[in-house]
This record gives C-alpha cells, sequence and structure tokens, in this order.
C-alpha cells in the first residue's frame, strides 16, 4: 500500500522538526518544506526563524529523517500580502499582527498550493492547536499545554485549510516535544525557541518601520487626558496603546499611552487605570463554522499573552461589537480578537476602535 504524503512546513526549529518526526515514525511519507525570505535587510547577526542558519538547520533533520526538502522563496509573497500591510497598519496607529496575515495567506494559503503541486493531500506545521471534527465541521481547539497555545493566530483558517491540515504537537507538552527530539536524535534538540517576528531583525520592529517609512513618520503633540499638549512623540507609528516605556513624560506617577489618532497624529497618555476598556468594535470577523447573528456570551482574547474574559457580542451589521464584564488592559485596535467556547474558537476579528 502507498504510503499518504504529507508535506511539514519546517522552520529548522525544535517544533516542526519533531512533528516531522513524528508524522516519519507514523509511517507517512513526509516532504520538508522551509520557507525562505532572503531580502538583506532580513539578515541577522543570531539565528532566527527564516534565516539561513535556519534553512541549514531545517535541511540537517530532513536529512537525518531520510525525508525529501525543499526551500521556496516566499519573498515577494511576503512583502504584498504582510509587510505591506504591517508598514501601513502602524502608520495608522494601529498594532497589527503579521503572524496572522502570515498564516492565513503565506503558511496555509501558499503551501498548500505547493502541497497539491507535490501530490500531498495534508500540510503539516508546528504549532500548537490541536483540530477536531464534529460530524461534518472543523473546529480548532487550544493545545493540551496552555502555555504554549497557539490557536490564537490560527483563528482565520477556513473549513477547507482545517479539513487539510494535521497539527501533531497539539496533544503534547514543551517539555514532552524536547524528549521526543532527543529521542529521534534530532540535530536541532537543544536549540533555543524563536519568539520573534521573522522580517524583523534582532525583533526591532521600530528600527525597521523607520528603514522602511522614514519620510512618512512625523512627530506630534502628546495629549494630556484633558487633551492639553504636555511632549512631542517621535511618530505615532512608534508606539501602542497601554505602552510606558519610552515616552519621555515625566510626571510623578507612571504614564501610559491611552490613545492613538492618526489623523491629529498625537498620542494621549494617562495613568494606569486609564488604559482599561470595556468596549470595542471588530471589524472583518470571521467564523469558523456559522456566523453569529444574535447577542452571545463568549471568551474573548484580545493579544496573544492576554488571559481570555469573559464578553457578550453582538453583531452590528458587518461588525461586532464586544462588552467585556470587567474592563481589560491595553484594547489595541489592528490586534486580533479571538472568540472561545471553553478552548474552542468559535471565530474573531481585527480590533477596530475602542468604546469605552
Amino acid at each position: 500500500m502507498q504510503k499518504r504524503r504529507v508535506v511539514v512546513a519546517m522552520s529548522g526549529g525544535v517544533d516542526s522538526s519533531v512533528a516531522a518526526a513524528l508524522l516519519n515514525d507514523r509511517g507517512y511519507e513526509v516532504i520538508g518544506i522551509t520557507m525562505c525570505f532572503n531580502i538583506s535587510e532580513y539578515k541577522r547577526k543570531k539565528p532566527g526563524c527564516c534565516s539561513v542558519a535556519s534553512i541549514d538547520d531545517a535541511r540537517r533533520v530532513a536529512y537525518k529523517l531520510g525525508i525529501r526538502h525543499y526551500v521556496l522563496n516566499m519573498q515577494k509573497l511576503l512583502e504584498k500580502l504582510v509587510i505591506k500591510d504591517f508598514c501601513s497598519q502602524y502608520l495608522l496607529g494601529r498594532t497589527p499582527n503579521p503572524c496572522i496575515i502570515c498564516n492565513q495567506y503565506l503558511k496555509f494559503g501558499e503551501l498548500l498550493r505547493k502541497t497539491d503541486v507535490l501530490g500531498a493531500k495534508f500540510l503539516a506545521t508546528g504549532h500548537y492547536a490541536r483540530i477536531s471534527k464534529s460530524k461534518s465541521v472543523f473546529w480548532l481547539y487550544k493545545a493540551k499545554d496552555f502555555r504554549k497555545d497557539q490557536s490564537y493566530f490560527l483563528y482565520r483558517l477556513s473549513q477547507k485549510q482545517l479539513s487539510r491540515v494535521f497539527f501533531p504537537l497539539g496533544q503534547y507538552s514543551k517539555d514532552e516535544v524536547r524528549k521526543l527530539a532527543r529521542n529521534f536524535s534530532l540535530p536541532v534538540a537543544q536549540k533555543a525557541a524563536s519568539q520573534e517576528i521573522c522580517f524583523l531583525p534582532q525583533d526591532n520592529y521600530r528600527e525597521f518601520l523607520r528603514k522602511r517609512l522614514k519620510q512618512n513618520i512625523i512627530p506630534g503633540e502628546i495629549l494630556d487626558q484633558g487633551g492639553n499638549p504636555v511632549g512631542r512623540h517621535k511618530g505615532i507609528a512608534y508606539y501602542t496603546i497601554g505602552q510606558r516605556e519610552g515616552i519621555g513624560i515625566a510626571k510623578g506617577y507612571p504614564v501610559y499611552i491611552t490613545k492613538i489618532n492618526h489623523k491629529k497624529n498625537t498620542i494621549t497618555i494617562g495613568r494606569r487605570e486609564d488604559v482599561f476598556f470595556g468596549e470595542f468594535m471588530v471589524k472583518d470577523p470571521y467564523f469558523t463554522y456559522k456566523p453569529v447573528k444574535n447577542k452571545i456570551v463568549l471568551k474573548v482574547k484580545i493579544r496573544y499573552n492576554h488571559k481570555e474574559s469573559e464578553a457578550r457580542l453582538i453583531p452590528s451589521g458587518n461588525k461586532i461589537r464586544v462588552e467585556f464584564k470587567k474592563p481589560q488592559f491595553a484594547v489595541t485596535p489592528g490586534q486580533a480578537a479571538v472568540f472561545y467556547d471553553k478552548d474552542k474558537i468559535i471565530g474573531g476579528g481585527t480590533i477596530d476602535k475602542v468604546l469605552g
């Protein structure tokens, strides 16, 4: 009987390498693909996701496992679909999440098309998440290891994508994955995890924006809660809601950014209690199965490292109004708001406007 063929997105890290090893061990015909972003400004002083060193690591793992391995140049698509949006959002005073866009269009868009070209039905990655089928519907769930769970970044995967994706690490903890890497004798077993955005050298987004958008980033006024000027900022692209460091204003107490107005090119500061918000609007809502048409109470997560909190969702045209039971810190336009029913993702969208 011919082995089922699966393509594995291999970044050269421990997680994707173990994903490939697990599927290979389970009898699949595994083909590894590594995405390459070879623009000169992405080169790093230290190894990271998609660096030349990481591509070499992926190759070494593929050799160890005895599987085919290809490197795919994704430079143009990264520029068009991810980086362009990343830069434009910061100019609008928003804080984007490029990993969500990359997952939707590159990892589970373009790589699925390459999966077809290679004659494989399935694509696997090293994400910590789970997929389960109930009747004819595929649902995305949190990983077993809630500390490593990455379902937040995957909420926009469609039914078609979910039906063709494997997350082999969803049932494992990070410690268990490290142990598996050692058991498989993978050459990356001791490699440190990478938490950075792949196209940011040294994870410095401000330096990246400065090089890309220097002429479009204009200094402006810093306002207090009463709308009075209290200082100058270096350009709204360098700031985000809830930021405390780098503001340069001495008030005798810690100050935080509470609002960014790109039309007036101003940022507003206040005390920590001024950064808690209870209501906001979500645009471009996406639902794993059926859209929410009536009021519903779910848990909502407003950024990756935020603990989801109970909220009421109220459909309003092509947007969703979210009302938290308890105000949350730094609700930030541009970030994703993801809706959970216990550990199952119902949907999500982009935070558009804070209401109060």
